[in-house]
Formats: structure tokens, sequence, C-alpha cells
């Protein structure tokens, strides 16, 4: 137990940097009324993907392929399958983002693949959280130190502290199409824009502090 008097405050930052990674997903599809025609295009539009994705290997931080879907579409009334659709889907995280455009645009422009993304974050061990958790403690204790200079006494002791938790927010990234340069037989360009990612932390602690002077 504190003999003495106890200040009380919340420290909080923000930091707001680039981005580091991206990630995007390419999804392989297919549609026929004979499932193992569906099978077949999905394996061969799939084994594509992955071709382009070795040629870029480089610039590929890493893949990873999952959520294979193969379901029957029937009548509204009856059991009766008319087609099947399949799917496979590969995320792709990047941190080279200078090849991310042209990257994306030849993925889709392969036949019946579907391209989404980029959703830009930060690396889940990125020393921006660190430097706003540090930062967010030092101004906890910097507004102790006001609080205690305000009654003519000064900050002696951390009696408690606690993570109240940070939030990292991504930005959506604008995107734009330059058909410029394919209208004149060039390639189609795609331009991105990295929007910053901002990271918040905050502390709650709690201060013993000398005996003020009160006049």
């Amino acid at each position: 137990m504190v003999d003495g008097p106890v200040v009380s405050v919340r420290g909080e930052a923000y930091r707001e940097i680039d981005p580091e990674i991206a990630r995007f997903t390419v999804t392989a599809l297919a549609r026929d009324r004979d499932r193992e025609a569906v099978l077949t295009r999905l394996a061969e539009r799939a084994a594509a993907v992955r071709v382009l994705l070795d040629a870029a290997e480089p610039a590929i931080d890493r893949r990873e392929t999952g959520d294979l879907r193969v379901r029957p579409e029937t009548r509204r009334s009856g059991e009766r399958v008319v087609a099947w659709h399949g799917s496979v889907v590969t995320t792709v995280t990047v941190s080279d983002f200078t090849a991310l455009g042209e990257l994306m645009l030849r993925l889709a422009d392969q036949d019946q693949v579907e391209v989404a993304g980029p959703w830009w974050s930060l690396r889940p061990d990125s020393p921006t959280y660190r430097q706003a958790r540090q930062a967010a403690l030092a101004d906890a204790l910097r507004r102790a130190r006001e609080y205690a200079a305000a009654l003519d006494a000064q900050v002696t002791d951390l009696i408690e502290l606690a993570d109240e938790g940070g939030t990292a927010q991504p930005m959506m990234a604008r995107m734009a199409f330059d058909a410029g340069g394919a209208a004149a037989g060039g390639a189609l360009q795609l331009e991105l824009d990295p929007q910053p990612q901002g990271v918040h932390a905050a502390v709650r602690a709690r201060f013993a502090i000398s005996r003020p002077v009160l006049s």
C-alpha cells in the first residue's frame, strides 16, 4: 500500500509511417456443366498463375494457396445440377512495391482469373509498435510530472503500469489504370500509391509523488 499522494495518468502515442508489406489475392475460376472439365480447367489456370508467380519470385515475400472450392449449381427447385463452379485462391505478400502493380496486372490478364487488393500493412514485428509503446509511456510520465509540478511536488516512484493496447490502422490504396500506353501498343500500367499506416498505443500509469505544497 502506498503511503502518500498518487497521480494516475493515461499516456498515448500515435505514429504514421509508410506500409512495409502489401497483400493481394489471385483467384483462378472455372465453370462448366461437366465436373471433370471444371477440375481440369481449374488445375490448368492455377498452374498458369503459379508459373507467373514463380517468375516473379524475387519480388515475392510469401505466397499461400488455399480455399479450394468446387460446388454444384442447382435449379431453384430440386437437386438437379446445371453447372459446376470451381475456384482456388492464392494470397501473395510482397514488400517490393515497385513490382507490385505490374505483377497484379500480369496475373489479372490471365483467362478467368480474379485479382483483389492490395491491402497495405506493417509487419507483425515492426519496430513501429515498440516505438509507439515507448512514446506512450514517455507521454504518461510527462503528464504525471506536469500534474506534480502544478502542485509544487515531484514524481518519486512508479506504482503501476498497464498496457491498454493499441491499434494499427491500415488504409486503402488509390489505384489508377494508365490505358494510354496500351492504346499506343505499350503495356498497360497500374499506378499504386501506398498509403501511410497509423499505429496507436496507450498505457495507464500510477505514480507516487512527494507531498504537495498547497497554498
